[in-house]
């Protein structure tokens, strides 16, 4: 099995349907277009055709055929479309591989025609990995930043980068190798704005790329606070509807309760959490544990506190469990219970979660926190791997700052490439056969 077989998949989603789509590709179909349907096919051109198995008829509808390399996958694409029966499609599968038997066509695995995009350079890894998430896109949001990165605007920040730093290389490689030239390479070059410029543009990306990773997989937010204090009510005054249990008994929540609500068209996930109390219930302690390890991974925690019980007993134990970086908001519930007068900081919020006062301020706050107030078209999906690739490329840049400062070019030299190396790896120029198993692994089979 290799890159180079003709594969063949269903595109569509399993299950009924007005239509179901079946997509073949590879690098020359010309021949078994001839055997499939007695013709030649025009690209770009469609044609209403019987799919015959010998002389039986199983289905017919429209035949698209796309001409390598102006195709999604860059090879000879043919697209049927037939009704989306599931017997239908099965047995059109069926008859698509029968036809193929000349030249073994096989079936495609998860993600391979886009993964044969990538290989004959239609788009690069990002853009590629932006068909996925915008397949998985569960928001607004998340579907626009798809886009954005599937018309190539994140590779175009990082191939600026890119840019940047290989003009860069190109000028301390020229001074290595050239030494009797004399060139005060620092000031005659002004390598060290050059690098701030690189530093300066790297900042802007990765922080548009945490919101792009935050955007595509939703921001993760924990309520806790002791018993009772309205943890449960304000997950369902954010949800718009009774997911938790309320009641007037301290303790009724005994696990953590997850939902996912979008604000503004930015995904949440709001995880209510057990009252946070020493107890000799067995059950409720499995809870409280279970709370403690929501809020070591929480990226916005909601600490809630009663109106007429302002606690700070937990205060020091909720710092020492969440990462340092995460904002931590205290929600102050039960407004409705007092008529003093009550004021909101940076820090602090008022609310009613029964009355459901506070509460539009509450989710404008949380996109604030996550920097996601306001979407606009520059903004870019992104995953995990990404971040990590732009930290590195951070690092060695930083690491190339201090050996400039010593003059040591040999060594700024390696750290800029090093740099480069790290962006590389993001667009796919630098890539294991094992990340990409990986990436494409994740894709639904047809695309």
């Amino acid at each position: 099995m290799t890159d180079k077989d003709p594969i063949v998949a269903v595109a569509t989603a399993p299950g009924k349907g007005g239509i179901g789509v079946i997509r073949i590709s590879y690098k020359d179909l010309t021949q078994y277009i001839l055997n499939f349907f007695g013709k030649s096919l025009e690209p770009r051109k469609a044609y209403f055709l019987s799919f015959k198995d010998e002389d039986e008829i199983i289905d017919e509808g429209v035949v698209l055929y796309f001409k390598g390399p102006h195709s999604y996958t860059g090879e000879d694409v043919l697209e049927l479309q037939g009704h989306g029966g599931i017997a239908v499609m099965q047995r059109l599968l069926s008859l698509c591989l029968k036809k193929g038997s000349f030249i073994s066509m096989r079936l495609a695995e998860a993600g391979e025609f886009t993964k044969r995009a990538f290989l004959n350079n239609r788009m690069d890894l990002t853009q590629a990995e932006a068909v996925a998430d915008l397949i998985d896109a569960s928001s607004q949001a998340a579907a626009k930043s798809a886009i954005q990165s599937l018309r190539g605007a994140f590779s175009e920040k990082i191939n600026k980068l890119n840019d940047q730093i290989i003009h860069l290389r190109m000028l301390v490689e020229a001074t290595l190798d050239f030494p009797e030239e004399d060139i005060e390479f620092i000031k005659e070059y002004k390598a060290k704005e050059q690098l701030d410029a690189i530093q300066k543009e790297l900042n802007e990306v990765f922080a548009k790329a945490k919101q792009g990773m935050i955007v595509r997989e939703g921001l993760y937010v924990v309520l806790a606070g002791e018993p009772n204090v309205g943890k449960s009510s304000l997950l369902n005054a954010l949800a718009e509807e009774e997911v938790a249990i309320v009641t007037s008994i301290a303790g009724t929540t005994r696990d953590t309760v997850k939902r996912e609500i979008q604000i503004n068209g930015i995904g949440l996930h709001i995880i209510d959490t057990a009252g946070l109390r020493k107890t000799d219930d067995e059950v409720e302690n499995i809870g409280i544990n279970r709370s403690w390890n929501e809020i070591s991974k929480a990226q916005v925690l909601l600490h809630l506190k009663e109106i007429n019980n302002e606690s700070k007993e937990l205060d020091e134990k909720i710092l020492q469990k969440v990462s340092p970086n995460t904002p931590i908001l205290n929600i102050i519930n039960k407004i409705d219970l007092t008529d003093k007068p009550l004021k909101n900081d940076e820090n602090t919020l008022y609310i009613s979660a029964q009355t459901g006062q506070g509460i539009e301020e509450l989710k404008t706050k949380l996109l604030t926190l996550a920097g996601l107030q306001e979407l606009d078209n520059s903004f870019f999906i992104a995953r995990q791997r990404h971040i990590e690739a732009l930290n590195l490329c951070k690092t060695h840049l930083d690491n190339a700052y201090l050996n400039l400062n010593d003059e040591l070019l040999d060594l700024f030299a390696e750290e800029l490439r090093l740099a480069h190396d790290a962006l590389g790896k993001i667009t796919g120029t630098f890539s294991s056969d094992d990340l990409l198993g990986k990436i494409f692994g994740s894709f639904c089979i047809g695309k």
